[in-house]
């Protein structure tokens, strides 16, 4: 099977790449909408019950297959359409940010989501596709992906993408590895006046075990970052603390070097148990997140449909100075040959994570964005599955995914 697939909105009407487009401008207002709902509507990890049920049922709504609570996940869910035996899987997230809201436009990717699988659901039949957009929940913490990535959510896929917003467009985004810990430290109460002796000061361990992780910063690999928060102190000012907890992201370039980072921390955690006479105990909050290993040839597909909209993203030898947090999808990244792309929007020069982005994220350069990134997602795949050498390609490392057990290249070009 061979398809030319431009990926020039202004291309001719037969063209698969012109029907894409056109798909995505038919549902404009209905993308935009969801968009907005999910905006004024933010719900955390696990609890995104509103919005994973207004993605499933818009995507049902136009007559994709609906699989609820999967791999025991309830709100986490599977919308197929076509019969191909290429599977092609667009992933939706949609939790929120405490006291921040969508801060980091989850808003947006399910929109973008939705418009890029009602645009390959209508070329399924022309290209041999099997479209699979996936609810996956809980990426901010959790690792929603992690976890549906190890029980098996994703072993028919032979391809896998998303686009998140960000204040420039980033076609091969990079992230980091990540840790994501909780450290509680357990000491004794007594009067802070009358008895302080008879205490074992819980929230001095945490100030010992930031000092030590402070000193630590200026010895740490290139790549690697550490950041965190005091969530309990104490109770009160006349109350010697028995009980505290730091939460840290440790961050580094490689789960390798993760690894590293991840030693050294724990052992600046157990200096203020031992300086104080607590004990302490760490814990993961999430599964670790691996870095992106984006796919390179979807990475140049998709460039070459941004840059035909207008679009100037950063230069592919800048892209790797320039990772963007981390994210679950690095695991799925590992694994299934995937793209996790950056589309820009005017967010008056603010980054994710900032209450301004929140307010960019339905304002009109997010809902133009929302259009781009899914006319230019599904682009992407379905060049790829027009293209008989790419479409062997990620046949072949499915194939042997399943055979072999996971790959650490993912088959990649």
């Amino acid at each position: 099977m061979s398809h030319s697939v431009p990926s020039d909105r202004g291309a001719g009407p037969g063209t698969v790449g012109a029907r894409l487009a056109e798909v995505v401008e038919a549902h404009r207002t209905e993308l935009v909408a969801l968009s907005h709902d999910l905006h004024a509507h933010p719900e955390l990890a696990f609890a995104e019950h509103r919005s994973s049920a207004a993605v499933a049922d818009r995507l049902g709504d136009n007559g994709f297959r609906i699989q609820r609570n999967l791999v025991g996940l309830d709100t986490a869910f599977r919308a197929s359409a076509g019969s191909g035996d290429l599977h092609v899987g667009v992933f939706a997230e949609y939790d929120a940010l405490p006291d921040l809201g969508h801060a980091c436009g989850h808003n947006m990717i399910a929109a973008t989501a939705v418009g890029a699988g009602l645009a390959l659901a209508a070329v399924a039949d022309d290209l041999g596709l099997t479209v699979e957009v996936y609810g996956t929940p809980a990426e901010e913490t959790g690792g929603g992906k992690v976890l549906m990535l190890e029980r098996g959510a994703f072993d028919e896929l032979h391809c896998a993408g998303m686009v998140h917003p960000g204040p420039l467009d980033v076609v091969g985004a990079r992230s980091l590895a990540l840790a994501d810990l909780a450290v509680t430290y357990t000491g004794v109460e007594s009067h802070a006046s009358a008895a302080p002796h008879l205490g074992r000061n819980a929230g001095d361990a945490v100030t010992v075990a930031q000092v030590a992780l402070g000193l630590l910063r200026q010895h740490l690999e290139p790549g690697q970052q550490m950041h965190g928060i005091v969530s309990h102190g104490g109770a009160a000012p006349n109350i010697v603390p028995g009980a505290a907890e730091l939460l840290y992201y440790l961050r580094a370039e490689s789960g390798e070097s993760l690894d590293r980072l991840i030693d050294r921390a724990e052992s600046c955690f157990a200096a203020g148990a031992l300086a104080t006479g607590c004990t302490s105990a760490v814990r993961e909050m999430s599964p670790a997140y691996t870095e992106l290993t984006p796919d390179p040839w979807l990475v140049a597909a998709y460039r070459r449909c941004v840059e035909d909209f207008g679009r100037t993203p950063i230069a592919p030898d800048l892209e790797a100075r320039h990772p963007l947090g981390s994210t679950d999808m690095g695991n799925v990244s590992r694994e299934i040959p995937s793209i996790h792309p950056i589309i820009g929007i005017d967010a008056g020069g603010a980054a994710t994570h900032q209450r301004e982005f929140a307010a960019a994220a339905a304002g009109p350069s997010a809902d133009r964005a929302v259009v781009d990134g899914a006319v230019a997602l599904a682009s992407a795949f379905a060049a790829a599955a027009a293209d008989g050498q790419q479409r062997a390609r990620l046949v072949g490392a499915q194939r042997a995914r399943l055979e072999n057990g996971p790959s650490l290249d993912g088959g990649r070009a």
